[in-house]
C-alpha cells in the first residue's frame, strides 16, 4: 500500500494496475478518481444503480477518510497516532476497523514467522521512510539496535468482548503502522460500500489494492494488470481476472535511496532492522479480501524469493513473485494464483 499511512513511502506499490479497455460501452459505466492516503483511487461501476455519480463520491470520500482518521500516522490526531504518542500501557479504545487492521496483522505476522510486523515503525522512522522523514542516509548500527528494543508483535495486545475493542502495548515506546495493510483496509471499505448500495458490477482500487465483483461496461470481467518491476508504468507483466477476490502487489523497486552506490528499499527486515536485500523485487497475492492480500504481500517480501515461494506453497496461497535474475527478470506463481492468471 503506497499512502500517507504508506507501505514505506508514497507510491511504494503502485504496482497493480486496471487494465484498459478500447471497446465501446455496452452498457453504463461510472468512473470516479481521486486522492486519499497519499496515493489515489479509482472506482468503477457497470450497469444501472439507484445511486447518483456525485453522491457516491462523497460516500466514497467520506469513507475514505472515516479511514485516515482512524490509521494514519501522518495525521496527529489519528486514533493510531494518538495510540503512538502515548506512554500508556493501559488498553486504549479502539475502532472496529481498525481492530480488524490489528488482528490479520498478528495472523499474517505469525504465519511469516515476525516478517510482517506492524510494530516495525521505529525502524521505517529511522531509515526515513516515516511520516517524518530525516535526511537520507544510512543509519548508524547502534541506532538500529535502539529502535529494535521497541519492536515485536508479542508486546501488543488486541482486546475485544461485547463493550468495544481496545489495543494494548508493554513498551512506552512502541510505534505502530497499519500502512503494511491500509489501500488494503480501504478498498475493502469501498467494497462494503457498493455492496451496501447493492451495486453488484463494479472494480475498486486504493493505490496498489483492487477488489471487483462481476462484470465492466462491456460485460466482460473486470481485469487488472500486474507491472513489470521498471520504471515504465504501464509495462505489463500478466493479466488476472479477480473473481471477486482482492489483490495487492508490494514492490521494492520504487522507494528507495541509494547511498555509496548501494541502493536502501523502504521494505524493513524486522529482523535485521535494515532494507531487505535479496533478489525478490515483486509479490502479487490475490485473496479473499484486499486486507488479507495486503498483508500477505509485505510479508512475503520481507522473506524473499525462496522462503515466500515455500510459506505460499504451504499455505495455500495465490501468489506471483517476480525476482531479478543476471539477464532480467524472472517470476513463478503457485498453482492457486494460475487459476486467475489470464492465458
Amino acid at each position: 500500500m503506497a499512502s500517507l499511512l504508506a507501505k514505506g513511502a508514497l507510491l511504494s506499490a503502485l504496482c497493480a494496475l486496471l487494465a484498459a479497455c478500447d471497446d465501446p460501452a455496452s452498457r453504463p459505466q461510472i468512473d470516479i478518481d481521486g486522492k486519499t492516503m497519499g496515493t489515489f483511487y479509482s472506482v468503477k461501476v457497470s450497469g444501472d444503480v439507484a445511486i447518483g455519480k456525485q453522491e457516491l463520491q462523497r460516500q466514497i470520500d467520506t469513507v475514505l477518510e472515516r479511514a485516515n482518521d482512524d490509521i494514519s500516522t501522518y495525521r496527529a490526531d489519528s486514533v493510531l497516532s494518538r495510540f503512538n504518542r502515548s506512554a500508556s500501557l493501559e488498553p486504549q479504545p479502539i475502532p472496529r476497523g481498525m481492530a480488524d487492521i490489528v488482528l490479520m496483522a498478528q495472523r499474517i505476522g505469525r504465519d511469516t514467522g515476525g516478517a510482517m510486523d506492524i510494530t516495525v515503525g521505529p525502524l521505517v522512522n529511522l531509515w526515513g521512510f516515516g511520516p517524518d522523514k530525516h535526511p537520507v542516509k544510512v543509519p548508524e548500527q547502534a541506532q538500529i539496535d535502539a529502535a529494535k528494543q521497541n519492536i515485536g508483535l508479542q508486546h501488543l495486545k488486541l482486546i475485544s468482548d461485547n463493550r468495544g475493542e481496545w489495543l494494548q502495548k508493554d513498551l512506552p515506546g512502541m510505534y505502530v503502522d497499519l500502512s503494511t495493510l491500509g489501500e488494503g483496509y480501504g478498498a475493502d471499505e469501498l467494497v462494503r460500500l457498493m455492496n451496501r448500495h447493492g451495486i453488484t458490477n463494479y472494480l475498486v482500487s486504493v493505490g496498489g489494492a483492487v477488489s471487483s465483483r462481476g462484470v465492466n461496461g462491456q460485460g466482460k470481467p473486470w481485469r487488472v494488470a500486474i507491472q513489470k518491476p521498471t520504471d515504465r508504468e504501464n509495462a505489463v507483466q500478466a493479466l488476472v481476472d479477480l473473481h471477486g477476490y482482492g489483490i495487492s502487489t508490494a514492490g521494492s523497486y520504487r522507494n528507495y535511496f541509494e547511498q555509496n552506490g548501494q541502493r536502501y528499499s523502504h521494505v524493513i527486515d524486522p529482523t535485521t532492522g535494515r532494507p531487505i536485500n535479496h533478489r525478490l523485487v515483486s509479490a502479487t497475492v490475490i485473496a479473499p479480501t484486499a486486507l488479507e492480500a495486503d498483508g500477505w504481500d509485505t510479508g512475503l517480501m520481507v522473506l524473499g524469493p525462496e522462503k515466500a515461494l515455500q510459506l505460499a506453497e504451504e499455505k495455500g496461497l495465490a501468489v506471483y513473485l517476480i525476482s531479478k535474475t543476471d539477464d532480467g527478470f524472472s517470476a513463478v506463481m503457485t498453482p492457486q494464483f494460475k487459476a486467475f492468471l489470464v492465458q
